[in-house]
């Protein structure tokens, strides 16, 4: 935990210290291939493991199903909230 604290913070000091350079432009670029990367070394980890593998099908279809209704849940909340953003009072939109 403090390795992931001590991490941030050297991001954060690194960032001060560089805030007056255009570096802010390689900032995506580089998150976008940590994420990547990250993925990555997760799914290998996930491949090697003989009994993870040897289980999706039964966690396969309880993963499936979470992660539909989560999606249809957060749709829905979306369009709520959208909808109560977007409307006036007295009706007209």
């Amino acid at each position: 935990m403090f390795r992931i604290l001590f991490f941030l913070m050297a991001g954060i000091g690194t960032g001060y210290l560089l805030r007056h350079r255009n570096i802010s432009r390689y900032a995506g670029f580089v998150s976008r291939v940590a994420v990547i990367s990250l993925l990555f070394v997760f799914g290998v980890s996930i491949g090697a493991d003989s009994e993870l593998i040897s289980s999706l099908p039964r966690f396969g279809v309880q993963a499936a199903a979470l992660a539909l209704l989560g999606i249809a849940g957060s749709l829905i909340v979306a369009g709520v909230v959208h909808h109560l953003l977007t409307t006036r009072k007295g009706g007209a939109k």
